[in-house]
Order: structure tokens, then sequence, then C-alpha cells
């Protein structure tokens, strides 16, 4: 089935290109319960070949789509869909897969349940080992909340897993990071509009704040002492944060929310195979694996990073030496970082 936002619909995405979607039924969940009528959407470049297995699994991140993660695909590029069949499974939440916003009418809204990573991985390998019937996955890859779902790709799936590539992201949500979500997150809580997710009407002001709060973390101190924002067409530190609580404005409230649970609740190590041992999650990946983090990363920290890429049998540390912190991941986003990923992921998709 084909799907595009609405006309006039308030929506994060306002000129989202086509895709498809995957009926699930209920979708069965780690935490318990089932997402009812869980609908995947996804987006593919490209075509299998005749052995089933030239697939390039590409999940999406925290405020993405995938037209966001399209920005890397092109022809003559490292995501050749001449030569790949790139998949982009949309993370439920964002709006376009099952989403507070877009929810059977029981789970919709404040209702919405805890969804996993680790669920959002197993409704994608119904998509591609079930739908598609790929043989095996070629790549798993992706930025931020990307990364960890291709984390969770090559722990749950292991040799079905050819190669890893997870930039910005990691494979557990450490303490740390645990503390900026709860701040971002009671920006929102603390607008009386929200009402603990039933809100009547947009929460402008607590939107606003998360925003705000947002932005002094997706970036690096680099980013904010050398005035990089100026590259990004702010022409101050003012204008940036009202462009940062502008982009939020867009978002449902209880989607933004909802991706949050998400996020802290990442753990590739959570159910009954590993109880909760990261170093044995780790250390059962098989996949060729390289890991870019951002340097001054503030969430995704190298040092997170390095220790993580330490138990994983065939894996080294790449990162992006960056002022833009997280962003560096960013698809598209900055010149030089994404020709060091490019590099990188051409560089491992030839490996044999």
């Amino acid at each position: 089935m084909a799907g595009t936002a609405a006309q006039g619909e308030a929506t994060a995405f306002p000129t989202l290109s086509a895709y498809q979607t995957l009926a699930l039924g209920d979708l069965p969940l780690a935490r318990g319960g089932v997402l009812r009528d869980a609908q995947l959407a996804y987006k593919t470049f490209g075509a299998l070949n005749a052995a089933r297995d030239n697939c390039v699994v590409f999940p999406t991140y925290y405020t993405g789509s995938h037209d966001s993660n399209a920005r890397l695909i092109g022809a003559g590029r490292a995501l050749d869909p001449a030569r790949w069949f790139i998949v982009i499974p949309n993370l439920f939440g964002n709006g376009i897969s099952t989403s507070p916003s877009k929810a059977h009418p029981t789970q919709a809204g404040a209702a919405f349940p805890a969804v996993t990573i680790a669920d959002n991985v197993a409704a994608q390998f119904r998509l591609i080992h079930d739908h598609f019937k790929v043989n095996r996955v070629a790549l798993a890859t992706g930025w931020s909340m990307g990364a960890v779902q291709a984390y969770q790709w090559a722990v749950d799936y292991g040799d079905y897993v050819a190669r890893l590539l997870p930039f910005c992201g990691a494979a557990r949500c450490s303490p740390h990071n645990r503390v900026f979500i709860e701040g971002v997150r009671a920006a929102l809580r603390a607008d009386p509009v929200f009402a603990d997710g039933h809100y009547r009407e947009v929460p402008v002001a607590g939107l606003k704040a998360f925003g705000r709060v947002y932005a002094g973390w997706a970036y690096s101190q680099t980013f904010f002492r050398d005035g990089l924002y100026r590259n990004l067409g702010y022409a101050d530190i003012d204008q940036f944060l009202i462009g940062w609580e502008d982009e939020h404005l867009c978002w449902d409230a209880n989607d933004l929310m909802a991706k949050f649970v998400t996020w802290e609740l990442a753990d590739a190590s959570a159910g009954e195979r590993f109880g909760g041992d990261l170093a044995a999650a780790l250390g059962s990946i098989t996949a060729d694996t390289i890991v870019m983090p951002g340097a001054q990363d503030l969430y995704f920290t190298l040092d997170d990073n390095r220790a993580e890429a330490a138990l994983i049998p065939r894996a080294e540390l790449r990162p992006f030496f960056s002022p833009y912190g997280h962003c560096a991941g960013a698809p598209g986003r900055f010149h030089e970082e994404t020709a060091l990923l490019e590099a990188s992921l051409l560089e491992l998709l030839n490996r044999d």
C-alpha cells in the first residue's frame, strides 16, 4: 500500500515522498502486550540480485524519515541502487509507521505502548526476510537511533548480517544518555497544556522548550564557540535556538515522547537470550564491523563507543573528528563527514 502525507496535515514531513506499508497485524512487544494493527512504513531503492544477498538495511533516526536517509543514496555513491537493494524502514513513533498520532484508536496518543528497538527490528526482519525473501543482509547501518537498530540487527540475527556500520549511535543507552533524554522530556512535561499526553491543543510552549533544551546537546561546545551555526544559515545563537523551536513545533508531542521511550530502553542484550549481558551480546556479532562515533558527540560518546567496539570480535573504531558533535553523522548534512562515512561504507561493502 502506498502512502503520502495528507494535504494540509500538520506534520514534521510535509513533503514526504511515496512509501510502502507492510501490515503486521498485532505485533507482540518485548515489554508485554501487542502493538495493535501495526503498520511498518518503508521505502526501497534498487533491486534484489539473483542470490538475494545484496540487501542494505538502513533504519531511520529519531526525527528522520525514509527521505532523510535517502540523502546518502544515489548513482556512483557507496549506497548505489544499481548495486544494492536498499531498504529504509521507518521507526515506530515517527508519524509514518504506527505511532501515537497514527495508531489503533485504543493505543492512540498517551495510550501508546512501550515499543523497544528489538520490537522495531523484529518487525523489520519480517519485512526483509519474510516479505522480500532476502537470503542474507549485506549491511546493517544507520545514524543515531538508526545505528542503535543496526546493532540490534547484528545481535539478533547473527550470521544473517554480513556487515555492520553504526554511526553516532550505541548498542545500549548509557546512564548519561538517559539523563539527557529525561531533561529534554521534562521540558515538554512542564507545559500544562501537554497534560501528560492528553492534550487537546498543541502544547506550543512545551515543544519550543523541548527544542531549545535539545539544541545544546546535538552539537559540540566547539560548534558554539567557533560560531559554526553560521554555516547552517543562522546569524547568531538566538536564531539557531528559534530554528530548533520551529523544527519541533511540527511534531506531534506524543510521537516525540514515544520515540524517547524506545531510545531509553535501547539495549542489544535485553531479553532472555543474553539477560542484559552486553559483553556476551556484542561478542556474538559475526558481522565485519566498522563503528563510527562522533569524537565530540555529547550523548553517544566516543568513550562509550570505544568500550562497546572492544567487545565486538571483528570491529574497527573509526571516529568522526568533527566539531559538529552528534550531527557529524547526519545523512548528507556536512560534506567532509559525509565523504568519510561514504568511504567507510564503500570499503566495508567491498570486503569479501
